[in-house]
């Protein structure tokens, strides 16, 4: 009597532990460049807000220390502009929204252009 081979059985790996492929085919995580390029938020030099108003959002918002927040107004207020938060796009986009709120003219773009 013969006997019968049985092939072994195969477990998809799957969740946050599955491997991902590259698109060589190669194992390896893929990587997303929107995700690991940082965003900044600038916010830009108005005629409307005092500097001590401005120092204030920086500290009350980031939780800057008073010298960081006082440095910061400076740039905004002697270069026209500053940057004041560095990270991802999410996080950059509600920065924004809320200097927005404070009264303030903020932008915000990818990192490095």
């Amino acid at each position: 009597m013969a006997q019968q081979r049985t092939q072994p059985t195969r477990t998809a790996v799957t969740g946050p532990t599955a491997p991902e492929t590259t698109p060589e085919g190669g194992l390896g995580l893929l990587e997303r460049p929107q995700e690991q390029t940082p965003w900044r938020v600038l916010v830009w030099n108005d005629p409307v807000n005092l500097m001590s108003y401005v120092t204030w959002v920086f500290r009350t918002h980031f939780g800057h220390s008073q010298a960081q927040a006082h440095r910061l107004m400076l740039q905004v207020h002697e270069d026209g502009r500053a940057v004041v938060f560095t990270g991802s796009r999410e996080e950059a986009e509600r920065h924004t929204a809320a200097m927005h709120g404070y009264g303030l003219w903020a932008t915000f773009e990818k990192d490095g252009e």
